[in-house]
């Protein structure tokens, strides 16, 4: 699978980060939710990311 950076938070890619992928989906890196109520499959995960990093992907505000 190939990732193409759209928008994050910083410049190292150890920040949350938005990518687009070459099969027509969307990546999220952020930091990993462990305590939460939810049951996610063992297969999923959830993570946390600034709205404005949406907010930025939605305008086109793209590095």
């Amino acid at each position: 699978m190939k990732l193409t950076r759209l928008v994050g938070e910083c410049e190292d890619g150890e920040c949350p980060t938005l990518y687009a992928t070459d099969r027509g989906t969307l990546v999220v890196q952020g930091s990993l939710l462990t305590d939460h109520p939810s049951k996610v499959p063992a297969h999923e995960a959830l993570v946390e990311i600034p709205i404005e990093l949406i907010r930025k992907a939605v305008r086109g505000d793209f590095i």
